[in-house]
């Protein structure tokens, strides 16, 4: 570390801060550099050739020179393979246990002494040399992966490893030339991931982010392939710090022939083991869903507008900004005290000199129809005389080093101890601790700073990579635990807020997390950068993150730090009014984000956005049930339907709400017109009421009023009528064409079941009608209908 470094480090943490930081930072690598000697000589393996086969129901075990690979091929059609004797279990990504082998699928000898798996939905067959290839059941190529590679420590003479930890592997794998790639988590560049390598390292960026700024929050071994051969979704289930190489393929380069399509996931440690789940984008997800767990629901009020600031400062700022929205006529369902509210910003205490009464003050905002949402930050104030500290030392809940003694980082509060998430009795006693949250009056909690972050100068912002977690009784360092942290943190909160309020679903997000995290809540951008190239970035990251399986996620509307301009304010907050969480936010620092503190013009362009998502918020309720039903998003790209368009797959400024809406927010300055790419089918213009026909592109007014938004003809959608009833809105089908639309009714807060009534519409004389679907039949609506594009 240079002067100019720990200046800067002064500065921006001040002096005492800044010091522990650095001290922070050094200790840092002295315990690495004790605890997790460098790597030693390492001898490289393949698999080598095929010697025989065991076959069990689903599939079997092909046995190699050198390696073994299990696979078997699921009931639903869900592929898994593990090599080295890898098995699905235990995952911190799995909801339970592995699905059940398909009974009728077999291991069964192919040509040239490889072995194969013929399913209803998938044909796999794994080569002689390794290479295991997925098919159609038609035989078109939807993935091969080659033979795999590892580097595995040469032991010494002494009979040391030589080496710190497990083998490294690499896996290099083959995809249709017209293919491509999605997912790996919360990326900016995207939700289309272009030629380039990927961290798989949960970061922290250290300020704000915007599109190519990688790696982020979140990171997840998933790939999810699009091609003209179909979809599948593709997890390497391993939580180790990891890098994947992606490359589109060519049709036609090199004499005609077509370059295929690479990925290249390289990983330091841990198991090689991979999961294909394979058909349309819907039932991809599906199955995903099936595999990793159900989304949790939000509470019905979670799905409104929802205003957040670090800086509030105090009880009486946050009534200001709530009479605000009240005096203006603007709704709002909650607000999100950040660590300000803190006292000294320790977690679970409260500031009593600025608020003085919480729980009052939630009462009041409650009856206003208001909830208050708390951060919950994971790292503690290591200071002896802390009622959390103290009970975290009672239960022995801090991450410790190699030597035993407890890991320190420096955060918010100062010198902090980290609970070890990934230990079951540690959760128990962190979920505990919410109950003096709910005392507060607190509705819902956001997890922040937990990849787990600690302030450096330099280096990695987190803990020693050879600290020591429980990993649910196997053991291990940091290595393995840090990018399932803050998946560990959200189960214990989620399950400790069940467990204290058994009759309310809990709301919870978390800024970091992994694989199967839809278990427990969503997430948010975290701390996007304010700009035109951070509003672009909002959308791919929540376009990204739901086709990784997490469909609740929004950004921070208006950017975190910095000033929007009024116009860049506004085109934001209309993007946000389409999104599943919609939340301003911003840094302490950072200008305002009142709709009204943009001028009058904003105010009312921005209650437009306010009226239309809550006249909505019927057909979100609908979205978020069957999100936790199908695992499909409520937000996806425009390509859903209609995968096999490769036009559409380029498309990433544009997304479906549902299977109704299409939304084309605004992501440039000074724009009033934009176009617009439309799946097949007619389209019409909620606006003008003009139709369109699709495939193909149009160009349409964007005012500063409104971004362009289209209905599906034949749609049928619930929305919040002028009485506050449920009403029908229906987009008239096209001639010689049916449509329809699915309702779930908001059934409250709790876990009462909700049921899905089906809705048809039909085109009889110039005459829209509609009808419900039952298993008897049709039968008369009984809500009020309005027909609209006639």
């Amino acid at each position: 570390m240079n002067g100019r470094e720990l200046v800067r480090s002064i500065k921006v943490f001040g002096s005492a801060q800044g010091l522990r930081t650095v001290r922070s930072a050094w200790r840092r690598r002295r315990t690495d550099a004790w605890g997790l000697p460098p790597r030693g000589p390492e001898r490289a393996r393949v698999p080598g050739l095929a010697v025989g086969a065991e076959a069990a129901p689903g599939g079997g075990t092909v046995r190699f020179a050198r390696s073994s690979l299990r696979i078997c091929v699921s009931s639903g059609g869900t592929v898994f393979w593990g090599w080295d004797g890898a098995g699905p279990l235990p995952s911190y990504a799995l909801a339970g246990e592995a699905p059940d082998a398909d009974p009728r699928a077999s291991l069964e000898p192919d040509t040239d002494g490889g072995w194969r798996i013929v399913s209803e939905r998938v044909t796999v067959t794994v080569s002689r040399h390794g290479a295991v290839e997925l098919r159609t059941p038609g035989g078109l190529l939807l993935r091969r992966d080659l033979p795999p590679r590892w580097w595995e420590p040469i032991a010494d003479p002494d009979g040391g490893s030589g080496a710190a930890g497990s083998a490294r592997w690499v896996q290099r794998s083959e995809v249709p030339a017209d293919a491509r790639f999605f997912g790996l988590g919360g990326r900016s560049a995207g939700p289309r991931l272009r030629d380039g390598s990927y961290r798989l390292w949960n970061t922290d960026p250290k300020g704000g982010f915007g599109p190519g700024d990688d790696p982020l929050y979140i990171t997840m071994p998933v790939q999810f392939v699009v091609s003209d051969a179909g979809t599948h979704l593709a997890f390497h289930d391993n939580s180790w710090d990891g890098r994947v190489t992606l490359a589109e393929g060519e049709e036609g380069a090199g004499s005609g022939h077509d370059r295929p399509g690479t990925s290249e996931v390289r990983m330091t440690g841990g198991p090689l083991r991979c999961w294909v789940v394979v058909g349309t984008p819907a039932r991809v997800l599906h199955g995903w869903a099936a595999l990793t767990g159900a989304p949790a629901l939000p509470p019905s009020w979670a799905l409104g507008p929802q205003h957040a600031r670090w800086g509030f400062g105090s009880a009486r700022e946050v009534r200001r900004v709530v009479a605000g929205y009240r005096e203006r006529g603007l709704p709002l369902s909650a607000v999100h005290l950040d660590i300000d509210h803190y006292d000294g910003h320790r977690v679970f205490t409260v500031d009593r000199e600025r608020f003085p009464d919480l729980p009052g003050l939630a009462e009041e905002l409650r009856e206003q129809g208001v909830r208050l949402v708390s951060i919950v930050d994971p790292a503690v104030k290591a200071e002896p005389g802390d009622p959390v500290y103290d009970g975290g030392s009672a239960v022995d809940a801090f991450v410790k080093d190699a030597r035993g003694q407890e890991v320190r980082g420096v955060v918010w509060p100062g010198e902090c101890a980290y609970p070890d998430f990934t230990d079951p009795a540690v959760r128990e006693w962190w979920g505990g601790l919410y109950e003096e949250r709910l005392r507060q009056g607190f509705a819902g909690v956001w997890h922040d700073m937990n990849e787990p972050v600690s302030f450096v100068p330099f280096g990695d912002p987190t803990l020693p990579r050879s600290a020591r977690h429980a990993l649910e009784g196997a053991g291990g360092d940091h290595r393995e635990a840090h990018n399932v942290y803050g998946l560990a943190m959200a189960r214990a909160g989620y399950e400790g807020l069940r467990r204290l309020r058994p009759d309310e679903r809990p709301f919870l997000f978390s800024r970091s997390g992994w694989a199967g995290m839809q278990r427990y809540g969503g997430t948010w951008s975290g701390d996007v950068s304010t700009g035109w190239p951070g509003l672009r970035a909002s959308l791919s990251l929540v376009l990204g993150l739901g086709l990784c399986g997490v469909p609740y996620s929004g950004p921070d509307v208006g950017g975190f730090d910095g000033s929007p301009s009024p116009e860049l304010f506004l085109r934001w907050y209309q993007l946000g009014a389409w999104l599943p969480l919609f939340r301003t936010h911003a840094a302490i620092d950072a200008g305002r984000r009142e709709p009204w503190e943009f001028g009058p013009e904003v105010l009312e362009h921005a209650r437009v956005a306010l009226a239309e998502r809550e006249r909505l918020r019927p057909y979100f309720t609908t979205l978020a049930r069957l999100a936790r039903m199908t695992g499909a998003p409520y937000v996806r790209p425009v390509w859903w339907g209609t995968p096999e368009d490769r036009g559409l797959r380029d498309c990433e400024d544009a997304f479906l709400l549902g299977d109704a809406l299409l939304v084309a927010p605004v992501l440039t300055r000074g724009a009033d017109r934009r176009a617009v790419r439309l799946p097949r089918g007619r389209w019409y213009d909620t606006a003008t009421g003009r139709a369109y026909e699709g495939p193909g592109q149009v160009l349409l007014d964007a005012p500063l009023s409104r971004v362009p938004v289209l209905a599906r003809a034949g749609a049928v959608l619930p929305v919040r009528g002028e009485d506050e009833g449920l009403v029908l809105e229906v987009w008239a089908p096209a001639a010689g064409r049916a449509g329809g639309g699915l309702v779930v009714r908001d059934t409250g807060d709790g876990w009462e079941p909700a049921a899905i009534e089906r809705y048809q519409s039909r085109l009889v004389d110039g005459r829209v009608v509609v009808e419900r679907v039952t298993d008897d039949g049709v039968e008369e609506v009984g809500l009020p209908v309005r027909v609209r594009g006639l």
